[in-house]
């Protein structure tokens, strides 16, 4: 009897062990997902800044040119782009 008591505890502390390591992991891949996407938003961000002066007629820049400059895929710079609150979409000048 005293055995089976054992092994039950070794379960219920195996079981809370490997959940605790498994919410660690997923805090620490959220972390590091933030930390990228906020990396991403400063460099669009500060990009944007310096080359959508009204000179040379250029105040809007294409999801093209965004992606290609700053070496992103087209997907990813639209998606920073909706979530951040400094960046708003254009669809031109009219």
């Amino acid at each position: 009897m005293a055995e089976e008591c054992k092994i039950f505890e070794g379960i219920i502390v195996g079981t809370a062990g490997g959940a605790a390591a498994g919410l660690i992991i997923l805090f620490i891949q959220y972390i590091k997902i933030k930390c990228i996407e906020c990396c991403h938003k400063k460099r669009i961000y500060q990009w944007l800044q310096k080359n959508t002066a009204d000179k040379d007629n250029k105040r809007f820049r294409t999801t093209r040119s965004i992606a290609s400059w700053n070496n992103l895929t087209e997907d990813r710079v639209r998606y920073i782009c909706s979530i951040d609150d400094k960046i708003y979409l254009s669809m031109g000048e009219k």
